[in-house]
Parts: structure tokens; C-alpha cells; sequence
């Protein structure tokens, strides 16, 4: 037997924070050697951090990862372990992604990344440059004080592997393993048996399971160890990693981290006996044949032995169920655990939201109050760095720490009902009553009085006050009144971020949090610079759909009943005068509804569809209900409102990314701002379409009734008795 132990890590990287950085990945050497590990996996880019983007053009950056890297190898870390580190480094004139692998202070080799990510979220070729030359490994040589650190004046670099006097190990980064032609692949059949894949890889609902696919899939046919690091947490933006580590033997998965989690390091473990990848491997006899006529990868001779032989102390790892979390269960922990992240990195003392008691602010309040319970539960798991972390944030004092979430709360989280004349009574009770099951601190705030003094003094201006349409006013007036509360309670939001802990005597400030969700984004059914203008957003990329399916969980799981009532409430924005007659809908307002919006969504940004690709698949998605010329009143109407509201996309707060079909103009989406909302020739295309479909039903009603006909003169007059009525109705 070979047995072999190896171990993979979560880590929770700052982007530019080399000292944070490399304190994390020092605990994870130390636990994976406290565990027996003979090799230890990081993340992608783990020195740097994954999302230093631009800093990647800085030479310091560089710099400063060549003396984390240093200070690693002059130390006592890689004595008999075997180390891939990630970081960003420059050959001649270009930069590469690479990973870096170490053993007994020494640096084995250096593998860049062949295939880099630059869709979605993904900008590497940005900053970095694919390797090109997979056929041969070529000499690099180490900056002077590395080399004269360690004594190293050059090591291989380029596509290859490490050849141990019993087993061989590669690399496979990232991106890479989502090829169409993996590397892992090719390597498998030059015998390389653990594959290590460092990976940046960023949360998104119902995601998962297509990486785990993919781990699986590299060893199920082919055999072989395929270890799987990945970042967790926020590094610094608007992306979450989703941790995951993972180790897969022969398509078992025999080690999984967290998802989600508010541990700084995490390490999984697996002891593996690599005789039965070799097993399988020789059982497949097409796997023998390609491997006896392989293309040729370059190697690294590592005189030393990775493996122990049989020994009973050592129990072997066993395959295990998968554990994937509900897409509510995905809602309540990604951005529950980012908030942490960010209140803690940023310096504030807690976060300020504007509560409305309809389903985005009370979607927002519960993922608050979901991280306040994370908190608790992590203390008393015996993490001291969350404590440490929440005694700071929360302001204890004389060895008090968090141990309830409702009171820790109440230390952190302000919530706030801003209501007007036109709010209900019903909507201030839900804010009041979810509050308290939460623990915020609540406040009931009027902004009559501040929309009263505006309008006279635009009264004085110009000697016209406006009026809500209810009331006889025009669109205009309409508008500008909802307009006018929606920025006063943003004005209101941050006066209270910044001034109510000076009130209650804490230190610090509040973080303003949004809560406008993806289809109202991509409709554009907000005011520029309202109360959903904030400081960052946790919900501002989840569809309305989805944040109900969460509020019926939460209201069960995480102890907030109230949610039930919230969800069950038709939305409404409450800007508009109540009466008898009329309330205020916000399906009504924006012409759709929010199951549509998530049907554009999804094929404007994930199907690539442009107005006239949109009103055909729509034509076969709603063509059982709705007649081609509804089809494309529906699709010109989307289009109208997208292209005119697509300029608030340009200022909207910063929102944890969690759909495919995001809006978000920062990076994920990018799309002018300024479009001609007629689209003249695109709405002119769909027309056209539209009369020739109608045109086909006018020609093949012709020959329906001219078929009836000769039917009839042939089959007499008891078929025109059969047949009687609309010859119409069977087209």
C-alpha cells in the first residue's frame, strides 16, 4: 500500500493585506502538519489575496509576495510538507497567475496558469498573461534575495509535474479544470496521481453542484486524488467565495469543508491509499491503451517519498454524502457571512437599515439577524477571532463577550420606519414586530414634516405645489412626490448612520444597508439615490422570487414568525395616497410582474438575447397563452424601461453577487447606460415578425376551410353536421 495524507484549506484572504494573508496561511501549514498531511493545498492567488485586480499592475504587489513567500521558506513551514503557494509573479515582461510549489524550504517548481478566467465576474487577462508553452519546461530565475535566501538560484517553470520517487503531482488551476481539454487529462495518462487545484472561486445560487460535478467527473473515468482549496469570505468587493474544500478519490468525494463560514482558516484532511488509483486505473483498458500512446509532459525528479506503507494507525478516508445547502439556506448564510466580513474589515460599528416591513428591507433585517446568530453559535464553537472580533464591534467591555443574538443585536444593528401619510399601519407593525424578534433597535420615524417644508419651499420658488395624480396632479407631479420621500428617507438613513452612536455614547459609525433586489434593478423600479442608496447591499443581486421562498424559511429556521406576514403581503411601495378604491401595487406600477422580470433577466444576460432573439424564445416559451402580438407588446415594453432606467445601474450600491442574470454595471453586466429607448430598428424587426406570423395563421385558415369543404361535398351533409361551427378552432 501507499498511504498518503494530504490536506486542503479555506482560507479568508484580504486582498493587499499581506500580513493578515500570511498569518492565515501559516495556521493552515501548522494545522495540515498537526494532522499528518504530507502535501498542503491554498488558494488561488492566497499570498495577494484573490481581488487586489488593478494592484496586480503594481510592482509592490509582486514585491511584497516574493517577501510573504520568503519569509515562509526561511522558516521551518515547508520541513516535509509539500506546499502550493498562489501568487502573482513577472517573467521577463509578463505577469502570470501562478501557483509555486515548495518542499523543505526549497522551491520545487513553478507552475503558471494556462487558461485564465475572464467572463462573469473574471477579468485575469486583465492582468495576466496565459502560458503558452505547454510543451516543455523552461529555466526561471529567482529575484536575488530569494535566491540567496534559499540558497536557489533557479527553478523549473511551465506547464509540467512533479515526479516523487513513488507518486507524481501536478497542478491543474482553477479555470482549468472548466476547459473543453483539461489538463488533468493529459496528466493522468502520464501518470501523475494527485492533482491539486488552487482555486478564487465565488459564491452564486444553485452553483455548487456543477464544481463538485467537475471534481468528480476528473477522476471517475480516469482515476486519481483531486484536491480542491478555495477562498471564503470577503476579500474586499462585491464577490463572496464559498470555501468548499475538498478532496476526491477515484470520483468518491472523502473530504468537504464549510460553504459557509465565519472561520478565518479551515483545513480539511484525507488519508488515501494511491495503490487504488493505480487499481483502477489498470482495469480500464482504454485508460492503458491512450496512456501507452500519450503525448509527452515535461517532469520534475523529487528525490523523496510522499507515501508511508501499510500501517494500521493509519484509518483511510471513506466516501461521503455531499452536503449542499437549500437555495434559502444559500440566501441567509452567503450574505450573512459577507456582512460579517465587511462590518468587521471596514471599521464600523454596526449596520443602519431603513425597515419598511415589506419583503426586501425584512429579507435584509433577517440575514442581519442570521449573522448575529452565526456569531453566537461561532463564540461558542471556541473561535477566537470571531470574538475577539465581536467584543470590538459590539463594544463589551470587562470580559463580556456575545452570547445571545438578540442582545448582540441590539449593540449593532439599528432599524429604522420611515413613515409618511401615505404608510399603513400594517406595514409599521410588521417593521415593529420583526424588529423585535430580531433585536435591533428600533426607531418610528415621520418624514411628513421634511416632505411639507420641501414642498413649500418649492411653493415659494415657483408658485405651483404639486399634487398626486389621486388628487388631479399629472404623471410629473406623481413621480416627483414619490421621488421626494424616497431621497429623504436616504438623507434621513445616513444622517442616523453616523449620528445615532454618538447618541447612545458607542464609538464609531453604522453602515447603511440597501435592500433593492435584481429585478427591480434590472426594471429600474427605484429612485436614483433613494433609501436604496447605501453603503453595500446584500440582496441587491437575488430575485424577488427567491427573497419570498427565503422569508417563508426564515420565519420557521431562524426564528423571525413575522416573515410569514411579510411574504404573504402583496408589494407595495407605500408612496401614493391609500384610499378605499386604491392601494399601491408594485407589479402594477412596473407593467410586469416580478415572474416575468425574472424571465427577461435570465435572457437578456444568460441567453444572450437581444430584443428580436427575446420575442422568439418568448413566442414559444408563452405562445400556449398569449398571442404573438402580446408576445412582443410584452418584450417592447421591458425593453423601453430597461434602456431607460439603465443609467441608475451606474450609482447603485454595492450588492453581494449572488444570480447569473445580475444587472450590476460595475463588472458583472457591462452594457452602455445610454441607449434610444424606441430601439426604432430592433421594434421594427419584431413587427415585422409579427405580421407574418399573422399572415401564416391568415393563409393556413384558407386552406383549413377549403379542406372542410371538399371533406363536406364528398362526405355529405351529416359531415357538415359533425363539423359545424368554427373551422377555426382546431388550428
Amino acid at each position: 500500500m501507499r498511504l498518503i495524507n494530504v490536506a486542503s484549506c479555506n482560507l479568508n484572504q484580504w486582498a493587499m493585506d499581506f500580513e493578515c494573508n500570511l498569518k492565515n496561511i501559516k495556521e493552515s501549514i501548522a494545522t495540515a502538519k498537526k494532522a499528518g498531511a504530507i502535501i498542503r493545498l491554498g488558494p488561488e492567488l492566497e499570498i495577494t489575496g484573490y481581488g487586489c485586480e488593478d494592484h496586480f499592475l503594481e510592482l509592490d504587489t509582486i514585491t511584497h509576495a516574493w517577501e510573504c513567500l520568503k519569509e515562509i521558506l526561511v522558516g521551518d513551514w515547508t520541513d516535509g510538507i509539500l506546499c502550493s503557494f498562489g501568487m502573482p509573479i513577472i517573467k521577463g515582461s509578463e505577469r502570470y497567475n501562478c501557483q509555486v510549489l515548495c518542499l523543505n524550504r526549497k522551491i520545487i517548481m513553478i507552475r503558471p496558469k494556462m487558461w485564465l478566467a475572464n467572463d462573469g465576474n473574471y477579468r485575469e487577462l486583465r492582468w495576466f498573461t496565459t502560458w503558452k508553452h505547454h510543451e516543455e519546461l523552461v529555466e526561471f530565475r529567482l529575484p536575488a534575495e530569494i535566491a540567496e535566501a534559499i540558497s536557489q538560484d533557479s527553478v523549473p517553470f511551465g506547464y509540467g509535474y512533479m515526479q516523487f520517487i513513488d507518486t507524481a503531482v501536478a497542478a491543474e488551476v482553477c479555470e482549468e479544470l472548466f476547459s473543453p481539454m483539461p489538463p488533468h487529462t493529459e496528466l493522468a495518462l502520464n501518470g501523475v496521481e494527485v492533482f491539486l487545484n488552487a482555486s478564487g472561486s465565488h459564491h452564486q445560487l444553485r452553483k455548487l453542484d456543477l464544481r463538485l460535478r467537475a471534481f468528480i467527473s476528473a477522476t471517475h473515468t480516469r482515476g486519481g486524488v483531486y484536491m480542491y482549496s478555495n477562498h471564503q469570505g470577503c476579500d474586499g468587493g462585491r464577490l463572496y467565495y464559498d470555501g468548499c474544500a475538498c478532496i476526491v478519490v477515484n470520483g468518491d468525494v472523502v473530504a468537504q469543508g464549510s460553504q459557509f463560514s465565519l472561520k478565518d482558516v479551515e483545513v480539511v484532511v484525507a488519508q488515501i491509499d494511491l495503490d487504488a488509483v493505480a487499481s483502477l486505473r489498470g482495469s480500464i483498458s482504454s485508460f492503458q491503451e491512450q496512456a501507452s500512446s500519450k503525448p509527452k509532459v515535461s517532469s520534475v525528479p523529487v528525490h523523496y517519498k510522499l507515501c508511508q506503507s501499510f500501517k494500521l494507525q493509519m484509518s483511510l478516508s471513506s466516501p461521503r454524502k455531499i452536503k449542499y445547502h437549500s437555495p434559502e439556506e444559500e440566501i441567509a448564510f452567503g450574505p450573512g457571512c459577507w456582512l460579517w466580513d465587511y462590518l468587521r474589515r471596514s471599521g464600523a460599528s454596526g449596520f443602519l437599515l431603513p425597515l419598511s416591513g415589506g419583503a426586501d428591507s425584512s429579507s435584509v433585517a433577517a440575514i442581519v439577524g442570521c449573522m448575529c446568530q452565526l456569531v453566537v453559535k461561532e463564540i461558542e464553537n471556541g473561535d477566537s477571532q470571531v470574538k475577539a472580533d465581536a467584543i470590538r464591534i459590539g463594544n463589551y467591555t470587562d470580559g463580556q463577550f456575545p452570547s445571545d443574538s438578540k442582545e448582540f443585536a441590539k449593540r449593532i444593528f439599528y432599524t429604522v420606519y420611515m413613515g409618511s401619510e401615505n404608510s399603513s399601519e400594517t406595514t409599521k407593525t410588521r417593521a415593529k414586530v420583526l424588529a423585535d424578534e430580531i433585536g435591533s433597535w428600533h426607531l418610528d420615524v415621520s418624514i411628513d414634516g421634511v416632505v411639507s417644508a420641501l414642498l413649500t419651499l418649492f411653493q415659494t420658488l415657483t408658485g405651483k405645489r404639486p399634487r398626486y395624480k389621486l388628487d388631479g396632479g399629472s404623471n410629473i407631479e406623481n413621480l416627483g412626490l414619490q421621488n421626494i420621500q424616497a431621497r429623504i428617507r436616504m438623507v434621513l438613513a445616513f444622517m442616523l448612520a453616523s449620528l445615532l452612536p454618538w447618541v447612545h455614547n458607542k464609538p464609531g459609525f453604522y453602515l447603511v444597508l440597501g435592500s433593492s433586489n435584481v429585478d427591480e434593478g434590472l426594471r429600474g423600479y427605484l429612485t436614483k439615490y433613494d433609501c436604496s442608496s447605501a453603503d453595500i447591499n446584500p440582496i441587491g443581486s437575488i430575485s424577488k422570487q427567491d427573497l419570498r421562498i427565503f422569508l417563508r424559511w426564515a420565519a420557521v429556521n431562524l426564528g423571525y414568525p413575522s416573515l410569514a406576514d411579510v411574504e404573504a403581503a402583496p408589494p407595495t411601495a407605500e408612496l401614493e395616497p391609500i384610499r378605499s378604491d386604491y392601494s399601491q401595487l408594485d407589479e402594477v406600477d412596473m407593467g410586469m410582474t416580478y415572474e416575468e422580470l425574472s424571465v427577461y433577466g435570465r435572457l437578456r444576460k444568460i441567453f444572450r438575447c437581444g430584443p428580436v432573439s427575446m420575442f422568439q424564445n418568448l413566442c414559444y416559451k408563452w405562445g400556449g397563452r398569449l398571442t404573438p402580438s402580446q408576445v412582443a407588446d410584452k418584450v417592447k415594453y421591458f425593453f423601453k424601461y430597461y434602456s431607460i432606467n439603465r443609467h441608475k445601474m451606474t450609482v447603485m450600491t454595492p450588492s453581494y453577487h449572488a444570480e447569473s442574470y445580475s444587472p450590476e454595471d460595475n463588472r458583472f453586466d457591462l452594457r452602455q447606460f445610454l441607449y434610444n429607448a424606441r430601439w426604432p430598428y430592433q421594434f421594427r424587426k419584431i413587427d415585422e415578425m409579427v405580421k407574418e406570423i399573422d399572415g401564416d395563421k391568415v393563409t393556413l385558415l384558407k386552406a383549413t376551410e377549403k379542406d372542410h369543404q371538399d371533406v363536406t361535398s364528398v362526405g355529405g351533409m351529416g359531415v357538415i353536421a359533425a363539423g359545424s361551427g368554427d373551422p377555426r378552432a382546431g388550428v
